[in-house]
């Protein structure tokens, strides 16, 4: 795999994963773009209408698809939420940052001082930026978004199922704005709106400057929460009401936008931190929940917490009116990760010294100029190095199990053809134990979803 240590880059866009390539120096050839990350908590690879959801309404999401382009090959970079979003926030795979479980309330650990944020990036650039919504970084003060690169914090410390009864013995989620807690318990039936009010009020803000907006929703998470309005809306019964939320939320700030003229050198992106909690067994069914509050990984085998494509593929997509062809639908490789070293190139800063980075710049892959850089992946279940793919390939060894899948011809994982090609076993083994080496990964022991995530 190919890794950048430094280099400059440049640009503009609504992104979904980009990289750099080679640390080559490249020249801007826009103005320096602004940058709109929309994240989801557990949403699946088949919960949209553009990703064949047959019932739940996504109007607003399927025409940014249409405007930009969708992903079908896109990668969190790891089943459970704090580590895909360190992921997503520093480049690297958690194994690296050492945030490779869910943060609860009080946790002494949290992203530490010595990591670089993608908002610790883009300021050296002159932007303004925002978190708002779930951070999930841990909740002490020294871990809050405000001393990590972003100058606006607007939202909660971790995920919103840390409550009693659902997390037995924990104190009810705060809402905080910065360092202070302005509202406890939050309440989750309008957090959703309030976020969009927040991310509209910073773009209109902006008033020139170039911004980075990180809009981090706590839905479809369990327990999901909806304004009434919303309620008994969608054909998909209770979650798909949340989803048709999500989808008007991303529509109003699209349009705030619009109306701020900043629509065409702007860089929209929108993903989920992993899988469906499909499996989150008797915790779901004693609050008396059902199939209709939690997602569909669709075709995709398997859930969040887990190394099997529906743990960790999700939608993608990205829309850049101004260097993205409108209409492409992609099934090259990209992750989360691809974000910082893409974002960077296209601000035109130089990337973190001196620590290896795991996205690369994928700008050629999002504007049609060329493949995607990214051509190899690695599946972490916590600490565990579970699987890798490479290429179509895909080689899972947990326990004493080896499970290979051509994920062009299956991507639903239903035929193990390990017996088959052993030349293919062995080089992804063999690359399997090198990474472990690297990381001081451990090997793949068994493991899934965590009581919370």
């Amino acid at each position: 795999m190919t890794r950048v240590i430094g280099a400059t880059l440049s640009g503009t866009i609504v992104v979904l994963a980009l990289a750099s390539v080679g640390g080559r120096q490249t020249t801007p050839s826009a103005p320096r773009p602004n940058f709109v990350v929309f994240l989801t908590d557990d949403m699946g690879y088949g919960d949209l209408q553009s990703y064949g959801n047959p019932v739940i309404r996504t109007p607003n999401l399927d025409q940014m698809a249409r405007d930009g382009i969708r992903l079908t090959s896109f990668y969190a970079s790891a089943p459970i939420c704090t580590p895909s979003r360190a992921g997503f926030l520093t480049g690297r795979y958690a194994i690296r940052s050492g945030l490779t479980a869910a943060l609860g309330p009080g946790a002494p650990v949290g992203i530490a001082d010595s990591e670089t944020t993608l908002a610790e990036v883009l300021k050296t650039r002159g932007y303004r930026t925002a978190m708002i919504g779930k951070w999930h970084l841990g909740d002490r003060p020294e871990f809050n978004p405000t001393r990590h690169g972003f100058d606006v914090f607007y939202g909660l410390p971790y995920s919103n199922d840390y409550r009693p009864p659902f997390v037995p013995n924990t104190p009810q989620v705060p809402l905080l704005k910065d360092l202070d807690v302005i509202e406890r318990p939050v309440n989750q039936d309008t957090l959703t709106a309030r976020y969009t009010d927040e991310a509209i009020r910073f773009i209109g803000e902006a008033k020139g400057q170039p911004f980075f907006l990180y809009l981090a929703y706590n839905m479809p998470h369990l327990p999901i929460s909806t304004p009434e309005r919303f309620r008994g809306r969608s054909r998909g019964g209770p979650y798909g009401d949340v989803i048709e939320e999500l989808d008007w939320s991303v529509g109003e700030v699209l349009n705030a936008l619009k109306t701020a003229g900043v629509d065409r050198d702007t860089v929209a992106v929108f993903m989920s931190d992993n899988g469906p909690w499909t499996n989150a067994g008797d915790r779901m069914w004693q609050e008396g929940m059902t199939l209709q509050h939690v997602g569909s990984a669709g075709p995709l085998r398997d859930a969040k917490g887990t190394t099997y494509e529906g743990g960790v593929r999700v939608p993608g997509i990205v829309r850049w009116p101004a260097r993205i062809r409108a209409g492409q639908v992609s099934s090259e490789m990209a992750t989360n990760m691809d974000f910082l070293p893409t974002f960077a190139h296209l601000a035109g800063t130089p990337l973190p010294p001196n620590r290896p980075l795991d996205g690369h710049d994928i700008t050629s892959l999002l504007t049609g100029t060329g493949p995607s850089a990214t051509n190899e992946f690695f599946y972490f279940a916590a600490r565990n190095l579970q699987a890798v793919r490479s290429g179509p390939w895909k080689l899972r060894a947990v326990a004493a199990a080896v499970e290979l899948y051509d994920l062009d011809v299956d991507p639903y994982e239903r035929f193990n053809v390990a017996s088959r090609h052993p030349d293919v076993v062995e080089r992804l083994r063999a690359r399997l134990e090198a990474f472990r080496a690297e990381t001081q990964a451990a090997g793949g022991r068994q493991g899934g979803a965590a009581p919370s995530q």
